[in-house]
């Protein structure tokens, strides 16, 4: 029997995928571990959460997530254990590969972290001044002086 670790953090990013897996041929043979990896938790919010509070809210979140997300698996006939990932992945893969004595193949669903891949959409315009340097607070000045310097110089042509 095959063994196959799925790595999951949205239930709805993954359901297309799970399904086309669930259906190929070799699903009916394979040992499903699902790996629910929780939100990191901020250190703003981890100062005033206990830690038994936020163990009982990775519980809760991770039960949404295999509500919504094993049924497809399970249609499949194969086996399926779900788990909650209670540290780095790296020692929980360590762990299962103990667990299950073989060596797995292992598939990320989780949804990519758009955050970090992306560059801004705006760039704010900026006038490269002195030795590489970016200064933008002196357009505006600069620009209402060289309009005053043009209209002295053009009044002063009319009046001539």
């Amino acid at each position: 029997m095959e063994t196959i670790i799925v790595y999951l953090d949205d239930a709805e990013y993954a359901q297309p995928l799970l399904q086309s897996m669930a259906q190929a041929p070799r699903a009916a043979h394979t040992h499903w571990v699902v790996v629910a990896c929780a939100p990191r938790i901020t250190h703003r919010v981890s100062k005033w959460v206990s830690n038994r509070a936020r163990e009982n809210w990775r519980t809760k979140w991770a039960d949404k997530l295999f509500a919504a997300s094993l049924p497809v698996l399970q249609g499949s006939a194969g086996q399926v254990t779900s788990l909650l990932a209670r540290g780095p992945l790296a020692e929980v893969v360590d762990q299962l590969r103990q667990e299950l004595g073989t060596s797995p193949q292992i598939i990320d669903l989780r949804r990519p972290k758009l955050e970090s891949q992306v560059a801004p959409a705006h760039v704010p315009a900026a006038l490269p001044l002195g030795k590489g340097k970016l200064q933008t607070g002196r357009a505006l000045p600069a620009v209402l002086a060289a309009m005053a310097t043009c209209l002295g110089v053009f009044l002063e042509e009319a009046l001539i």
